[in-house]
């Protein structure tokens, strides 16, 4: 790091120039304008997260790199928004070379950890332990042409759904799509709906976490145009029966909490509002729907490709290094052996929404 200083503040203390030049610096990496690394993104989760920082590289003077995380209880640190962050990584120059634990050290921490590190991320990945597949969709030729793919790869699917689509408006009433809804009684009726389905399916209730709810709704009311939260609602007979939160830059779209009303779940609003949004964001610019990791029928049948990321962890040697290395890599390990075995990973599946259909009784 000769002839480089780096300098740890918190997110509210960059100012605008450290925010254009945060955002030159991913122009010139050539990675996608994903929103959950922009600078934005970590300065609204530094309005929740009370450990938030950023370590900024500099050199003579000027910022080449950008190092947004949150630090724990004995140097712990994670990336920014972990646990809901699709995109996560260091934002630097490109040729700037950096030892990755001397980093942890000027940050004060004992390990870093990550679970959905973009590609291309050359400081972190030979940390990874896993990689994973992040579906996408490539929206650069217009939407008709999507959707011509979508006809050739996933036969009928296309041609269902507006069926459903139909039927919904015969049965219930006008279906209507709104785009960029500034509705907080949906957005209250999707975390309504997505709260039930962790719980149905035995996962952790993310919208019981407060900081959480409360990330939503600053994004929700931010207008910052590479960082924006985006809510697109499909309503039928006046009320709202599927909806979708998400994050948008001017290019990228990065697919977040989308969720529908059960009541309704045989006319499927749920695809039927994903394929109205995708319609309305390539309308609207946008070159690539980023659906995120983790496994999902509907996402095998929407995705034209795939991106790598990775999860894993920067650990230095001490005592909070071996104190994360004792309470995280087994469970990460019996994690990864669940995972990387179908029969196995069905099996879990079905046992946690057994546990949630219990615990609903």
């Amino acid at each position: 790091m000769q002839g480089k200083r780096i300098l740890v503040v918190r997110p509210d203390e960059l100012g605008p120039s450290e925010h254009k030049a945060w955002r030159h610096l991913r122009l010139e990496s050539g990675a996608p304008h994903n929103p959950f690394l922009d600078p934005a993104f970590t300065a609204v989760v530094g309005q929740v997260r009370p450990g938030a920082r950023v370590a900024v590289l500099r050199q003579d003077g000027t910022p080449v790199g950008f190092f947004p995380y949150e630090r724990g209880p004995w140097g712990r640190g994670r990336a920014i928004g972990a646990g809901v962050s699709d995109s996560q990584g260091a934002v630097l120059r490109p040729g700037i070379r950096l030892d990755p634990r001397a980093l942890l050290t000027a940050c004060g921490l004992s390990s870093w950890e990550f679970d959905t590190l973009e590609a291309g991320q050359h400081l972190f990945v030979p940390h990874a332990v896993a990689e994973l597949a992040s579906p996408v969709i490539d929206l650069d030729g217009g939407f008709a042409h999507y959707a011509e793919r979508l006809r050739a790869n996933s036969p009928g699917f296309l041609k269902q759904t507006r069926a459903k689509e139909r039927r919904l408006a015969r049965q219930v009433g006008e279906v209507r799509y709104v785009h960029d809804a500034r509705d907080p009684e949906a957005l209250r009726a999707l975390m309504r709906w997505k709260s039930a389905q962790y719980r149905r399916t035995g996962r952790r209730d993310r919208f019981a976490q407060e900081w959480i709810t409360r990330l939503v709704d600053l994004l929700a009311h931010g207008d910052a145009p590479e960082c924006r939260g985006l809510l697109s609602v499909l309503y039928a007979g006046g009320r709202p029966v599927a909806a979708h939160f998400g994050l948008c830059s001017p290019t990228v779209l990065s697919w977040w909490f989308p969720a529908y009303d059960r009541a309704y779940g045989r006319y499927s609003p749920g695809l039927v509002l994903h394929l109205r949004m995708l319609e309305a964001a390539a309308a609207d610019g946008i070159r690539m729907v980023d659906l995120g990791s983790g496994p999902a029928r509907y996402k095998d049948s929407l995705k034209t490709r795939e991106l790598r990321v990775y999860e894993g962890a920067v650990v230095r040697p001490g005592p909070g290094g071996a104190l994360y290395r004792l309470g995280r890599e087994p469970a990460r390990a019996a994690h990864r052996f669940v995972r990387d075995r179908p029969r196995l990973a069905g099996a879990a599946r079905r046992v946690l929404q057994e546990a949630g259909r219990l615990r609903d009784r």
